[in-house]
């Protein structure tokens, strides 16, 4: 009996569906689980006949999966790899084996897919895009529309396919040490440019001045700052950007709003200057 194969059109299919709709009907209880449903569909079709043998595959991928959507490719062509397998009955590849292998890459997938897609990637492509964006320049946001979805396109169908290629073999490699090395080193290169991002591009100074009577200024508070800790203030309000969404789950948006009344509150009080941005 000749051994089934996908063919490279039902992978691109299968890859597309991945990258177009990795979060379809995305809730807090099935997260990517639909998305990881539709991508495997045409994998299970070509493979199977039966209409029972491909309900029977489906069955597999409706178990909760939730990761960093563009590393997580990598997983999609792992498990259509075992697909393959799983179809010509090799041994020990079955319902248990694949979805094993989908819930102990999600947590090492999205260690190493936020620290180095989110925590690297996006803001250097940003840090350049608001470069190119200095005095109202369209540039910048062609140029961050552009190169992201270039990357985030050959970048997550390179990883589908050598996830493919892989198979089971990948596994050994992201969850034991060489992985949690990987996991490590780029969260830390992660931190270090999110902190030159931030050094760069948020600048806060405050324009408090204390004055005697005779109107000359003895205390320029920004200045004492500046001579125990340049960029104090700027570190505080990362810092506490930081806390509220990491340790009190509040959303970016609300975390703007506050920064917004906290700058007019400062500027209505004098602590900030109203010529300065912040």
């Amino acid at each position: 009996m000749e051994a089934k194969k996908i063919s490279k059109k039902t992978l691109m299919k299968s890859f597309h569906h991945w990258f177009y709709g990795n979060l379809t009907c995305f809730s807090q209880e099935h997260m990517q689980t639909f998305g990881y449903l539709t991508s495997m569909l045409p994998i299970v079709e070509e493979l199977y006949d039966k209409k029972e043998d491909q309900e029977k595959a489906m069955h597999t991928y409706t178990a909760f999966f939730n990761t960093e959507p563009q590393l997580g490719s990598l997983i999609v062509g792992i498990t259509a790899g075992l697909e393959e397998a799983r179809a010509n009955d090799k041994e020990g590849v079955d319902e248990e084996t694949i979805n094993g292998l989908r819930a102990g890459l999600m947590g090492p997938i999205a260690g190493i897919g936020d620290s180095l897609v989110v925590g690297t990637l996006i803001p250097v492509i940003l840090g350049i895009a608001l470069g190119l964006s200095n005095g109202g320049s369209p540039l910048g946001a062609i140029f961050y529309i552009v190169v992201w979805n270039l990357l985030a396109y050959f970048g997550m169908r390179f990883a589908y396919f050598k996830g493919y290629e892989l198979g089971d073999k990948a596994v050994e490699f992201l969850v034991g040490a060489q992985g949690q090395a990987i996991r490590k080193a780029i969260a830390i290169i992660g931190g270090m440019v999110i902190g030159a991002v931030a050094a760069t591009w948020v600048s806060i100074s405050t324009a408090f001045k204390l004055r005697n009577a005779s109107g000359k200024v003895y205390l320029n508070l920004q200045n004492q700052l500046d001579n125990v800790y340049p960029g104090l203030l700027t570190v505080l309000f990362i810092v506490l950007c930081w806390w509220l969404m990491a340790k009190k789950n509040m959303s970016p948006i609300k975390v703007m709003l506050l920064l917004v009344v906290i700058a007019l509150i400062g500027v209505i009080a004098g602590f900030f200057n109203p010529g300065l941005s912040y």
